[in-house]
């Protein structure tokens, strides 16, 4: 077995279908991740996105100003420190990352189709090993 291979297919083939889905909206995977960031935490700054998503902080800035120009983000800042900009979605953008999501997890259900609650398991539990034997490697900060 060939992980690298394996891994290299199975990235190929999620990023492609996650792009195709994402095409008519005019968004890239990574701003789908950057939406979906900010559902699921509700408000954050692009320092906390930059250290999730697979982009320099000077890209998270452009990405950030393009989501707001779209109407699909909202900037606020904090009274106590104005320096400092949290990032919402809109109603807009709230109902579109959601709607994603949907459209996101459909495609991920065809991919899985006919593959078993237990093979799942196994995938899921193998890849946190993996993950985590990285973690275990990596130097600490």
């Amino acid at each position: 077995m060939d992980l690298g291979k394996c891994v290299t297919g199975l990235v190929n083939v999620v990023a492609k279908g996650t792009a195709d889905e994402l095409d008519s909206y005019d968004l890239s995977p990574v701003d789908f991740s950057l939406l979906r960031l900010c559902l699921e935490r509700g408000e954050c700054t692009a320092t906390e996105l930059a250290d999730e998503l697979p982009v320099d902080a000077s890209r998270i800035s452009r990405m950030v100003t393009r989501m707001v120009d779209k109407d699909l983000l909202i900037r606020r800042r904090l009274r106590d420190d104005r320096r400092v900009v949290m990032l919402r979605l809109s109603p807009l953008g709230d109902e579109l990352a959601r709607r994603l999501m949907e459209r996101i997890q459909g495609f991920y259900g065809q991919l899985t189709e006919n593959i078993g609650e237990d093979d799942m398991g196994v995938f899921t539990s193998v890849t946190l090993k993996i993950l985590a034997n990285y973690d275990a490697m990596s130097p600490k900060a």
